[in-house]
């Protein structure tokens, strides 16, 4: 049965089946270690005939999949819509990653989490330093590997808890090794994602770990 809601004082019909599908990709999407058909039909409070079905359709459409244990997972689909979203989020977290790079004199950036690793999608050079790291926009590593994946593991852990302090600090290995400031962006539904500094002097942490948080504040309202 369609569902009847109202929009700008219209009544409007609304789709119960699609409402349920994608309410199945919103649990999953919390969910990576995957659900059961039964796991999802009591998330989600209706029949698992009916959610078998749901699911059944989604995989066909590759915006899930099952593994040979049965629990199901976003698909492929899920990730390369998601793609298309990232210029759009670099658009919106320029002109905040432009700011916090000229005030820390730092090299700033935006990181998206791309399976099970983190992903600059947007690097700012500060515009007035003489040394500073050249962070390729692109460039991957492991999530547990700088400070940028470590915040968002970080908000991962903390399920929806602020974390105290916000930001997190990893310095990386090497003979050159850099510092970097990193703060989960949270809030936004459907984005894993981090903004942070980086630098090849240490920073103060009390001085720019507000800095940063205030540009994740920024980036994530703009989303919203």
């Amino acid at each position: 049965m369609p569902r009847a809601t109202t929009f700008a004082g219209v009544a409007a019909e609304t789709s119960q089946t699609l409402d349920r599908g994608l309410r199945v990709l919103e649990v999953l999407a919390e969910s990576p270690e995957g659900l059961t058909v039964t796991e999802l039909a009591g998330a989600l409070g209706v029949g698992r005939t009916v959610v078998y079905r749901l699911v059944v359709t989604l995989e066909q459409h590759a915006f899930l999949r099952r593994s040979a244990d049965g629990r199901c997972r976003l698909g492929l689909a899920v990730l390369t819509m998601g793609r298309q979203v990232q210029p759009l989020v670099r658009d919106v977290a320029m002109p905040s990653l432009r700011l916090l790079a000229d005030a820390v004199g730092a090299t700033a950036h935006l990181t998206l989490v791309d399976g099970n690793e983190a992903m600059a999608a947007l690097v700012v050079e500060p515009t007035r330093s003489d040394l500073h790291v050249a962070y390729r926009t692109g460039a991957r590593h492991p999530l547990e590997a700088g400070a940028a994946g470590r915040a968002v593991l970080a908000a991962r852990t903390a399920a929806g808890r602020p974390l105290d302090p916000p930001w997190v600090v990893a310095t990386s290995d090497g003979p050159q090794g850099t510092y970097g400031i990193a703060v989960p962006i949270t809030g936004v539904p459907g984005i894993e994602a981090s903004v942070g500094v980086v630098s090849l002097r240490e920073l103060q942490e009390a001085e720019v770990g507000p800095r940063v948080a205030r540009a994740a504040g920024e980036i994530a309202r703009a989303l919203r």
